[in-house]
């Protein structure tokens, strides 16, 4: 065999239906688009539109509220971290904080701030500076001899 003598099965590819090409053709005059109006039109794009009944989104009930003055954390847990000084990536004896989670390739990107959370087990002794930690997490890099630091207002609110 040759690469010259490859071919695709048969019945592999369909070749491409060619609207609009006259009436003998069966899919000639309106192209398969129906008769006229907007939708025979290029560029058309009424999702959502019920033929004049009222639509699905506006017959429901709003429910709740968006807070748009919400932070947005990177979430990241004990295990990460450990696993991270693990490989080598990260230096546990110095301050891990956003830079060096980052740095660490553990973050993409910073929003506005660091959470850490008590998933998994660490042995060393951290010194872990976040914008917020949940209490198990807190718990865990105690006992391990190590300290969480936070800002003073997520400080005063745990």
């Amino acid at each position: 065999m040759k690469l010259n003598e490859l071919s695709d099965i048969e019945g592999a590819t369909h070749s491409r239906k060619r609207v609009g090409r006259g009436i003998g053709s069966g899919s000639g005059k309106t192209g398969g688009r129906g008769v006229k109006g907007q939708k025979s039109r290029s560029g058309v794009a009424i999702n959502g539109f019920e033929g004049g009944q009222m639509p699905l989104y506006r017959r429901l009930p709003k429910r709740g509220f968006v807070n748009i003055f919400a932070k947005k954390y990177n979430i990241v847990s004990l295990g990460r971290i450990a696993k991270a000084i693990e490989d080598g990536k990260l230096d546990g004896k110095a301050t891990i904080d956003a830079e060096a989670l980052k740095a660490a390739g553990i973050l993409r990107r910073s929003r506005d701030g660091v959470r850490l959370l008590g998933d998994g087990e660490i042995t060393g002794k951290l010194t872990i500076a976040v914008d917020g930690a949940s209490k198990s997490a807190v718990e865990k890099v105690e006992k391990a001899g190590g300290s969480v630091q936070l800002p003073a207002s997520a400080a005063a609110e745990a």
